[in-house]
């Protein structure tokens, strides 16, 4: 599917806000509501609009400490890394997973309330889950810049 600029704007609209109206949308890009709505269900079918969903600020709710954690494992089979991945998706402090290339082999973010929850998650959890060969830990001081994908940084395709 290719993407056009009026897209992109509903796109935006609706990153800026999930509960957006259709009539709001159609008003400011221009249209009727029909080709808006058409456009939005086009989008979710595509795969391109995933979800609409809403950002909880974790400290407001007493999970104070951001922590990325390095896994290395012991043996790298197509196996060890599914059950790895597979272990990880029920740890509940885990917010990302990613494989990485480098030295290590993944990276998570993990949020918890304090140190002490930290310690835990990583004896408890963490550690519980086979094939682990290191870990290492990084805290976050200050976050400089969180941000999500925005379409508003996107140049529409021309074919």
């Amino acid at each position: 599917m290719i993407v056009d600029k009026t897209d992109l704007s509903i796109l935006s609209m609706l990153q800026k806000d999930s509960k957006a109206k259709m009539k709001d949308i159609a008003e400011a890009i221009g249209m009727t509501i029909t080709p808006v709505y058409e456009r939005i269900k086009k989008l979710e079918r595509n795969g391109i609009l995933e979800k609409y969903t809403i950002q909880v600020n974790p400290k407001h709710l007493g999970y104070h400490l951001v922590a990325y954690c390095s896994v290395t494992l012991k043996e790298h089979s197509q196996k060890n890394l599914h059950l790895f991945e597979d272990g990880v998706q029920a740890l509940q402090q885990v917010l990302e997973c990613n494989h990485m290339s480098g030295s290590f082999d993944y990276l998570l973010k993990v949020v918890v309330k304090d140190m002490e929850d930290y310690q835990l998650f990583i004896s408890n959890q963490l550690a519980a889950l086979d094939n682990i060969g290191q870990v290492q830990s990084y805290f976050v001081m200050k976050s400089i810049k969180e941000k999500i994908f925005s379409c508003g940084d996107v140049i529409p395709e021309h074919r």
